[in-house]
Formats: structure tokens, C-alpha cells, sequence
């Protein structure tokens, strides 16, 4: 009798250890862990951007007109003709571009996400130059007269910035296609050298004038992109920028034409327009820091 009531306690035993174990083990019945967060398109972001510009408007206009002349010896046709001189120059602006942007976005009606951004590149192999020559004879001078022209001009963008809003569509959760528009701002300077000489009775003269302008140009910029958030902080985007900071016209030093015969007989002020406005394709890199986002508790 001992040893059955000896072995009945021990299998009690054994059952209750082996239900208490059974209680440890994971059941197949559990909650599975949650499924990751979809991407937050609200919160602030900082970022990089490179890229390439090339300028629209690649050229210089230079013109003259009298505003002083002796009548008698060549008359005004001298003054007209002479001293007045246009030139159409090549200067070409483009280059590497590079800089940094912030922004917020706002994720509205679902599938739309709204913002604002502001930027600001520099520009690396930036400026262009360009020159023009002619001889015209004078026509109707008393005396046979002809001008050589030379026209060297150059313009520059040294650096870019923008601030815009942004408005776009999430084709899917990670991927968003947007338009872009707002105020662009940039540093511009423009240069131009004028050398002339005329051929008079006695000798050839040579005289000429120098001006220069730098700035800082405000106008707009429109475009648009695609950025893709690749994780939950980070996201690449690609995006195309038309920029348009104005036409600037500044003035250079008088054109005065001497002559060791007859002495100064006529002067005149040049006039140079350049416009600013181009194009920018750039990649950049965000880092959103999603504030507005829920915290993720693992449940077990």
C-alpha cells in the first residue's frame, strides 16, 4: 500500500509541474506584433541639394547714343554713327550647384501633402563672357571716317536661394509628386569694356569706356519633383526649377572721341541690359524628424 499511495503522489506531481510549464510556453493564440507605422509626411525636415543651372538669356545688350557733338567738321551724322554702337554678346551663365533646404509639410485629405520650403545654393563654375567687333564708315562725313568696334561683355550668378510652397499627390504611401512656386532671390554681376577708334585726317585715335553692376536680384521661381520616402526619416527627391530674377540695364563711362588735329569732337554714354534667369535640375536628401508621430508600443 505504501508504495501505490508513494507513486500516485509522485505522478500528482509530475502533472502539476508539467501544467505549470505548459502555462509558460508562448501560446500560438498571441497578438502578432504590429505592423510598421505608414510614412509621416508631417513635421519639419532639413536636407542637402546638388544639381546642375544654365541660363536662358545668354546675352548682352550694349548700345550708345550721342549726347554731345561739334557740328561743322563731320556734322551729326559723326556723333550718330560713330559713337553709337550695339553689340548682341554670348554670356552664357551656368554651372555646379549646392546647398541646403528646410521645410514643413502639412498631410491634408488623405492623399495630398502641402508645405513650405526655403533654400539656398551656391554656384561653382558659374559666369560667361563674350565679345564683338566691327568697322562702319561714316556716312555723309566730310571727311572719309571709319570706327572699329570692339564689345566685351560678361554677367555671373553667384549664388541662388528660393522660398516656396509646395503642394502634392501621394501616388502611393512613400511617394509623392509635387509642384512648387514662390519668391527665388539671387547675387548677379554683369561687366562691360568698350573699345573704339576712328580714323580721322590726321591719325587714328583710340578711346573707350568701362562699366560694371552687382546686386542682389529678387524674382520668382516655379517647378517640380518627386520625392520618395525610403524610410521613415529619410526621403530623395529629384526636382526641376525655372528661376527668373529680372532684366538689369546699368550705364558705363562716357565715350568721348578725340582728335590730336581738331581736339574732342564728340561723346556719348553706353548702356548695357542683361537678364537673369535660367534653369536648375537638382537631387537632394531630407531628414524628417516626424514630431507628429505616435510612438510605437510592442505588445506581448
Amino acid at each position: 500500500m505504501k508504495t501505490r499511495h508513494f507513486c500516485v503522489v509522485v505522478m500528482t506531481a509530475v502533472i502539476m509541474t508539467a501544467s505549470a510549464v505548459a502555462a509558460d510556453l508562448p501560446s500560438r493564440k498571441d497578438d502578432p506584433l504590429p505592423a510598421p507605422p505608414p510614412p509621416m509626411w508631417t513635421g519639419f525636415y532639413v536636407g542637402l541639394n546638388a544639381g546642375g543651372t544654365w541660363s536662358n538669356s545668354n546675352s548682352a545688350n550694349v548700345a550708345s547714343a550721342p549726347f554731345w557733338t561739334i557740328p561743322g567738321l563731320n556734322g551729326d551724322v559723326l556723333g550718330a554713327s560713330a559713337i553709337s554702337a550695339s553689340a548682341y554678346n554670348p554670356a552664357n551663365t551656368g554651372g555646379f550647384i549646392g546647398g541646403g533646404q528646410i521645410g514643413y509639410n502639412w498631410r491634408i485629405a488623405g492623399s495630398f501633402v502641402t508645405g513650405i520650403e526655403a533654400d539656398i545654393q551656391g554656384i561653382a563654375g558659374n559666369g560667361g563672357a563674350g565679345s564683338s567687333a566691327n568697322v562702319a564708315a561714316i556716312a555723309g562725313a566730310l571727311v572719309p571716317t571709319h570706327v572699329a568696334t570692339v564689345v566685351g561683355t560678361s554677367k555671373s550668378l553667384d549664388y541662388l536661394g528660393t522660398v516656396r510652397g509646395r503642394i502634392g499627390y501621394l501616388a502611393t504611401p512613400t511617394l509623392l509628386i509635387y509642384g512648387t512656386g514662390g519668391l527665388a532671390y539671387g547675387g548677379v554681376s554683369s561687366s562691360t569694356t568698350i573699345w573704339q577708334s576712328a580714323s580721322f585726317i590726321d591719325t587714328t585715335v583710340p578711346w573707350g569706356s568701362t562699366g560694371a553692376f552687382s546686386d542682389t536680384r529678387v524674382g520668382w521661381a516655379a517647378g517640380g519633383g518627386i520625392e520618395w520616402m525610403f524610410m521613415s526619416n529619410w526621403s530623395a527627391k529629384v526636382e526641376y526649377l525655372y528661376y527668373d530674377l529680372g532684366s538689369v540695364t546699368y550705364n558705363s563711362s562716357p565715350l568721348v572721341v578725340t582728335s590730336t588735329l581738331f581736339g574732342a569732337e564728340t561723346a556719348s554714354l553706353p548702356s548695357t541690359r542683361v537678364r537673369f534667369n535660367g534653369n536648375i535640375v537638382r537631387a537632394g536628401l531630407n531628414y524628417h524628424f516626424n514630431w507628429g508621430s505616435a510612438p510605437v508600443i510592442a505588445q506581448y
